[in-house]
């Protein structure tokens, strides 16, 4: 990029910030919102966006949200909750496009993406690793707004989101490892905790991000000897000050790992990449080295996996075993415990929604809300995101400059 091109960029971003001090002398006008939520579609997503109560907050602000007929069933939210909490209730996906928000967990399907229209806002998850490029395209041609909420921050930069879903991964990779260690489910029946005179269950997690320090946390709890590898020296001293305990921790080198494995009962794979696959750091020969009946719970298969030896699965057959190791390999296991996750994520999105309402519509809060603009990729059908850009080969707008022009 040029120093000319830089400097047209910096302009345009501080252009771009100029409603947000008009703001101060000019009291914005309230818009009123029309919020849709779909049934979700996709494989073994049970998640829903909005709870009840957070539908129930919207419509007593004076939004308008319509829900489709046993979109909540998974997590029990019952038809009945919501239109009890002021939503309207359809029978078809047809009808919940028609309005002006929707606001769903996963990506829309080519099915779903047909039903949009111009100026139309969708809010789902991006994730990149699937995103089929002519999805991309059709919406690019419908000329809607796009909003990945796995690309939201907050003020202090933090991913909100996913931090949140991280957080339940964590401490649910953890859970899943205790279960799948009792005999019944093939493992050496042991327990995670030790009690007197039985030393506890040792436990190695690859990543010292969210995901590992959640993980971390509950395997302490529960009364585990606890390993931490990372590749940063900054993420492990991070890890140990907010544990504010002391734990084994080493950046990974494979001698030290291979050690480590050897006498593991569980191993969490939590590593995430920078850009594209997670880092392989466990080959099969580590694998094979480990004792016969550990776990291993893969939290970095949807992008990848840490271990050479694991492959995707699914929530109904999650498991299989390779050198006698049992692997789990669900991607999104967030969506193992649907209704906290669904708290997690209403949560965030209430109260995005009711800024958005109050500050004038989408159009507006993107021009003085930093972390939501971030998520956005679509502006009016143009690409403002420079990784799709460079993933997909399609011409890139920045938002800044298209924000500035309006």
């Amino acid at each position: 990029m040029t120093a000319h091109s830089e400097i047209i960029r910096q302009l345009a971003s501080e252009m771009a910030m100029l409603p947000q001090e008009q703001a101060v002398a000019t009291k914005r006008r309230k818009q009123n919102l029309y919020i849709g939520i779909p049934k979700e579609v996709a494989f073994q997503e049970h998640r829903v966006p909005l709870t009840p109560a957070a539908v129930a907050v919207l419509t007593g602000r004076g939004h308008d949200v319509v829900v489709e007929r046993g979109a909540g069933n998974a997590v029990q939210f019952q038809d009945s909750d919501y239109t009890e909490a002021g939503a309207m209730l359809v029978d078809s996906p047809l009808e919940v496009f028609k309005a002006d928000i929707i606001l769903k967990v996963a990506p829309a399907s080519i099915a779903e993406i047909e039903m949009l229209r111009p100026k139309q806002l969708l809010i789902s998850a991006l994730q990149l690793t699937v995103q089929p490029q002519d999805a991309l395209k059709l919406m690019m041609k419908k000329r809607v707004h796009a909003v990945a909420w796995d690309f939201i921050k907050d003020r202090q930069g933090i991913y909100t989101i996913i931090r949140a879903m991280g957080e339940i991964a964590g401490n649910t990779s953890i859970l899943i490892a205790s279960e799948y260690m009792g005999t019944d489910k093939g493992g050496p029946g042991l327990m995670l905790g030790g009690i007197s005179g039985v030393a506890p269950a040792e436990v190695v997690i690859l990543g010292a991000g969210t995901v590992g320090e959640f993980a971390t946390r509950a395997a302490l709890g529960l009364g585990a000897s606890v390993k931490v590898f990372d590749k940063s020296i900054y993420r492990l001293r991070r890890m140990q000050s907010d544990l504010a305990t002391r734990i084994y921790t080493s950046v990974i080198q494979p001698d030290e790992l291979k050690h480590a494995l050897t006498k593991a009962d569980v191993v969490i794979g939590a590593l995430r990449p920078e850009h594209g696959r997670t880092p392989m750091v466990v080959t099969s020969d580590m694998v094979r080295d480990m004792k016969t009946g550990a776990v291993i719970v893969d939290v970095s298969i949807d992008r990848g996996g840490c271990f050479e030896t694991s492959r995707v699965t699914t929530h109904t057959d999650p498991v299989f075993k390779e050198y006698g190791m049992i692997h789990y390999c669900v991607p999104n296991i967030a969506s193992r415990v649907p209704r906290t996750a669904s708290y997690a994520l209403s949560n965030i999105f209430s109260p995005m929604l009711l800024s958005m309402g109050d500050g004038g519509g989408f159009e507006e809060l993107i021009k003085k809300d930093l972390g939501l603009r971030h998520g956005v990729y679509l502006y009016n059908g143009s690409l403002t995101s420079e990784v799709l850009s460079e993933a997909f080969k399609l011409e890139y707008k920045d938002l800044n400059m298209l924000l500035a022009a309006f």
